[in-house]
């Protein structure tokens, strides 16, 4: 199985990517190579301090990196142009959107929308639910998933 990039994205104090990446190589250890993606430079340092492995911030990096990804996970947000009180670009939210790489989007967003149909929960069920329900094929060798 080839190493799998994971960009995770994240903006503001960068919270929720730091703890999607500290359960992910929890889980994973080194068999995944994890890319903090930050709209800001205090957000992929603090996704750098729950150990990925690289880090980069702002809208070129985001731009550019998304490309590579074979899986990015970040809040809903990371779609949504001009979310995160301005710091997620349009360009940021189309090349996310646009990237080939499989999106795993948490139901977070301080934005004023609702995702319909999903029950309130706090974020580390959530984090668990992303990992458990729909990450744990990374860990065999069929990687049909992605």
């Amino acid at each position: 199985m080839s190493l799998k990039r994971i960009c995770v994205i994240d903006g503001q104090g960068g919270g929720i990517g730091s703890a999607v990446i500290k359960k992910l190589k929890d889980h994973f250890g080194e068999s995944i190579e994890i890319v903090a993606l930050g709209t800001n430079a205090i957000a992929t340092a603090q996704m750098l301090k729950a150990k990925a492995n690289r880090g980069a911030s702002g809208e070129n990096a985001i731009v550019r990196t998304v490309k590579q990804a074979d899986l990015i996970i970040g809040p809903l947000s990371i779609i949504m142009a001009n979310a995160m009180m301005g710091e997620l670009t349009p360009q940021m939210a189309e090349a996310v959107a646009n990237s080939p790489a499989r999106k795993f989007l948490i139901p977070l967003t301080q934005e004023n929308v609702t995702v319909v149909g999903l029950p309130p929960a706090p974020l580390p069920h959530l984090i668990e639910a992303l990992i458990g329900d729909n990450l744990d094929y990374i860990d065999s060798e069929d990687s049909s998933h992605v």
